[in-house]
């Protein structure tokens, strides 16, 4: 995936976009809290980013350089105060909000810093819970997937307070992968499991990113090595871009 820099700080991430194929391309993208304010606070600065169809895509820095805010504004999770983000050349700012509901349960898949999991459901029905195909249908691909995060077939029917938090991460995680989603959002994925387990994590989000689109939301360097390009961000705007291996 190479990365070229356009003038004015208009930054792009780009795979197969340099074919003309991509999956989000952002225009000046800016996001303002405190708008009532005289002193408004702008959590995204305005910039440009092109991001392919396929790949793992790290976006990085630290606690309030937007990086949170880029990923609601890009799952319609938030509206920016003004710029333009086209998903497959289809404008997302001006869609109904039952159609940016039909988008997120059809086409993307959430991971965030809480697990949010159903108290008194088990691990699997958690997971089957939010499929879009019949529970019977999906069942078998939850097992799959619960056991490819390392959960035991003991574990598949335990509630979330049976569960440590790193199995509860992982079962938000294959809740997530449950309807095979075009775009993976994921918000500090790995905040609650150690290093190991951090990276066996990775590995299964590498491989969904093949062919799709993963963009993992972090401040930690260590579990985007083998990222296909990591942004960098800084104070609401893109301070670097870099490409393959950090």
């Amino acid at each position: 995936m190479s990365v070229r820099c356009q003038p004015q700080r208009r930054l792009c991430a780009k795979g197969s976009a340099e074919m003309g194929i991509y999956m989000f391309n952002i225009k000046n993208i800016t996001m303002i809290y405190d708008m009532e304010k005289t002193e408004k606070i702008y959590a995204l600065g305005g910039f440009d980013l092109v991001l392919p169809d396929t790949g793992l895509v790290g976006i990085i820095g630290p606690s309030g350089s937007g990086k949170s805010t880029l990923m609601y504004c890009l799952s319609t999770l938030k509206k920016p105060t003004d710029g333009e983000i086209l998903y497959n050349g289809k404008e997302l700012t001006k869609l109904k909000d039952s159609e940016r509901e039909t988008l997120r349960r059809e086409e993307f898949g959430f991971v965030f810093q809480r697990h949010f999991l159903v108290p008194y459901m088990s691990a699997l029905d958690n997971v089957t819970v939010a499929a879009a195909q019949s529970k019977a249908f999906v069942t078998e691909q939850a097992r799959e997937l619960l056991a490819g995060f390392g959960l035991s077939e003991r574990e598949f029917g335990k509630r979330p307070a049976k569960l440590s938090g790193g199995q509860r991460q992982r079962t938000a995680i294959a809740r997530a992968m449950i309807n095979r989603p075009r775009v993976l959002f994921a918000d500090e994925p790995t905040a609650a499991l150690d290093h190991e387990n951090a990276f066996a994590v990775m590995d299964i989000l590498k491989d969904y990113a093949k062919k799709n689109l993963v963009l993992i939301i972090t401040h930690d360097r260590s579990i985007l090595k083998g990222a296909d390009s990591v942004v960098e961000m800084w104070d609401g705007k893109i301070s670097a871009i870099k490409s393959g291996e950090l």
